[in-house]
Order: C-alpha cells, then sequence, then structure tokens
C-alpha cells in the first residue's frame, strides 16, 4: 500500500511535537519539586525521577512519556498505514523526546517513549521487554542496563511476536542505545548512578 506524503507528514509532525513534551518536567513542577535536568543522572526522565523524588513521581512520569505518543499512532493505525510508515510516525515521538526543540534538543533516553510506542504497535514485544528491564533493573539496580539489555532484546522477541514490524524495532533499538553512549560509557568505569 502507498503512502502519500501528505498522509504521512501531519502525522510525523503531531508525533514530534507530542513526544518533545517531557513528563518529568511537567510532572515535576505540578510536584514542586527539583528539575531532574540539575541532579543525578541529568536526565528527564522515568530513573532520574526515580532516583530522586521517589516511585510516585516516577510512575507519573513513565504514564506521561508512554503515553503521549498514542494519539498519532492511533491515527496511522485509523488511516491503515503500513507497519514502516507507523514505525516513521513512532520514530517521531522518539526524535522528538531525546531532541526537543524547545528545550535545546536536549531530551531524555527514550525508554519510556519507546516502551509506550511499541505498546501501540507491537503489544507483546513491549511487554516482553518491560519484563526484562523490571526484573534486570531489580536484580542489578542500575537502569542502564536494564535499559540496553531490554532494548537489545526487542528485535529478537519482534522476530518472534511481531516480523513485520522488525525493521521498525531496530530502528526504535538503535536510537535508544545511541542515547546511552555516556551509560556505557560510565558503566565501563564503573560510576553509573545507581536506582
Amino acid at each position: 500500500m502507498e503512502t502519500p506524503l501528505i498522509t504521512l507528514l501531519p502525522l510525523v509532525v503531531l508525533a514530534y511535537l507530542s513526544g518533545s513534551w517531557l513528563g518529568a518536567l511537567s510532572v515535576c513542577r505540578l510536584a514542586g519539586v527539583g528539575d531532574p535536568r540539575l541532579a543525578g543522572s541529568f536526565n528527564p526522565g522515568f530513573s532520574n525521577v526515580l532516583r530522586l523524588h521517589g516511585r510516585r513521581l516516577a510512575l507519573a512520569t513513565l504514564l506521561v512519556d508512554a503515553a503521549k505518543g498514542v494519539p498519532a499512532l492511533a491515527l496511522a493505525l485509523l488511516l491503515g498505514l503500513p507497519p514502516w510508515a507507523q514505525g516513521v510516525v513512532g520514530l517521531a515521538v522518539l526524535l522528538g523526546h531525546s531532541y526537543p526543540a524547545w528545550h535545546r534538543f536536549r531530551g531524555g533516553k527514550a525508554v519510556a517513549s519507546a516502551f509506550g510506542v511499541m505498546l501501540v504497535l507491537t503489544p507483546g514485544v513491549a511487554l516482553v521487554c518491560a519484563v526484562l528491564w523490571a526484573l534486570l533493573a531489580w536484580r542489578v539496580r542500575t537502569a542502564a542496563v536494564a535499559s540496553l539489555a531490554s532494548a537489545a532484546a526487542a528485535p529478537l522477541a519482534s522476530l518472534w511476536l511481531a516480523p513485520d514490524y522488525v525493521i521498525v524495532v531496530i530502528a526504535f533499538t538503535l536510537l535508544v542505545l545511541g542515547r546511552h553512549v555516556l551509560n556505557i560509557q560510565r558503566l565501563g568505569r564503573g560510576d553509573e548512578p545507581p536506582l
């Protein structure tokens, strides 16, 4: 099925804009606590909010970041776009979260956003990755290890559970892994902050 640019482009713009809403900033402002970009790992995401402000605000951050791409993705599904085009819309959500224009292109690591995107497009893969993330975070107490491992497992899970979306999931994985370069360096030095 051909996907006209006139259909895809507005969805990509909507996806980027919704993705660039950083849940951590809104949640922390509403709660009257410090900006997570100024402490901890300096990352506006679930793990840093958990580390700095506890489970309640971290869960709220996770919910916002996972849900914010749903409108654009729901439209892509409603319009019957093929998997690759749905993936482009999903990738725009992740790019918005990672590189938000109004925050000097300094955003989060896109783990929670990728979970939300995959929950819409490939729910089985998303759930496998979430269980793996939770188990590793519990055992090793390091968000970066859990995030890297679950991102790396996503393409393998998609081969089994959502083969039409393998290329899409690989693109998401590469973005998430790329956003964790500093974490990988800190893990190598042994100074990655624990949860």
